[in-house]
């Protein structure tokens, strides 16, 4: 697939051709899915707490006596079944965060991304030039891109202060260098913005990744079949005992 490719006024100056399923072959929806699940849940503080029956003020006196009031049997006026008692399972402070194997989570940044680009959700422009932080700039470019009024998040190839500091006034505007991304940070936001040095980056990490892989897995057949052959050389006959 071809994308246009803008400059910050919103002029066409080129395109960028790119296949999806270079990225990621196929796209796994409950991979996605575990992945922004996990994100969502490691930014929770988990702080929240509440009283138990002990915690709460109040005495420990019975209501009232045990028979012959025609009331049900009642004890404490801080049960958890009245009105200014406790929590019965009261809440306690706790970790919420855990972690999915980083490969996986690999791999769910490269199906994030493709399923944008296969949707044709993210914009390419040619490159931010600040010469110093402007936020004016930042939201004519947007406006320009007409990506104005959505969250959006912009993407550079490498940090870049002047451009962060540039957007970061902007209500629903993020911006992260293409390292940084991660399947919660592409699926958040309704628009992309990439540079093309970005996804040039990101398709040579993806590449370099790929032949690590293949280069490891052909490791492990080589090691495999030696051990096969070392057993092999070990429980065949000797020429005597033939």
């Amino acid at each position: 697939m071809n994308l246009a490719v803008y400059d910050a006024a919103g002029k066409q100056v080129g395109t960028y051709e790119i296949d999806p399923a270079e990225l990621a072959p196929r796209i796994n929806k409950q991979l996605l899915h575990d992945a922004v699940v996990m994100y969502q849940a490691n930014r929770r503080q988990g702080t929240l707490r509440t009283k138990s029956r002990a915690e709460v003020a109040g005495t420990t006196k019975k209501m009232y006596r045990q028979k012959g009031t025609g009331n049900a049997r009642a004890g404490s006026k801080r049960s958890g079944v009245r009105r200014g008692g406790g929590h019965i399972f009261a809440k306690r402070p706790r970790d919420f965060g855990w972690r999915m194997p980083r490969k996986a989570l690999q791999s769910a940044t490269r199906m994030a991304l493709a399923s944008r680009l296969a949707d044709e959700e993210v914009v390419l422009v040619d490159g931010f030039s600040f010469e110093a932080p402007k936020t004016s700039a930042m939201a004519k470019a947007l406006q320009s891109l007409g990506v104005a009024g959505k969250t959006v998040l912009v993407s550079a190839e490498k940090h870049d202060g002047n451009l962060w500091k540039s957007a970061r006034n902007i209500a629903g505007v993020s911006v992260s260098p293409v390292a940084e991304l991660n399947a919660l940070s592409i699926l958040q936001p309704r628009a992309i913005v990439m540079t093309t040095a970005a996804i040039d980056a990101f398709r040579e990490e993806v590449k370099r990744r790929q032949t690590e892989g293949r280069t490891g897995s052909a490791r492990k057949q080589g090691g495999r079949a030696t051990t096969r052959g070392r057993s092999a050389s070990k429980t065949a006959p000797s020429a005597g005992e033939a």
